[in-house]
């Protein structure tokens, strides 16, 4: 099982992220910074409640979420 994400959800389906978990730990996202849509997945850079950057990609195909922090606070 990968990261659990919460998102809006629009017309397309889990749409915009809202808040995800590392661990145990919820991290809200407090702002998006960028976004790109591709065919096969879509790419959030945010900023979490934490202070921390992120990266969030989702794999429609597969339904599969991957987070990556890109800088610490």
């Amino acid at each position: 099982m990968g990261p659990r994400v919460e998102c809006y959800a629009g017309y397309r389906g889990e749409e915009t992220p809202r808040a995800f978990y590392l661990g145990d730990r919820r991290i809200e996202v407090a702002e998006e910074l960028d976004r790109r849509l591709a065919p096969d997945h879509r790419y959030f850079k945010v900023r979490g409640d934490d202070g921390g950057l992120y990266i969030l990609r989702h794999y429609a195909g597969e339904d599969r979420w991957e987070i990556t922090l890109e800088k610490e606070k």
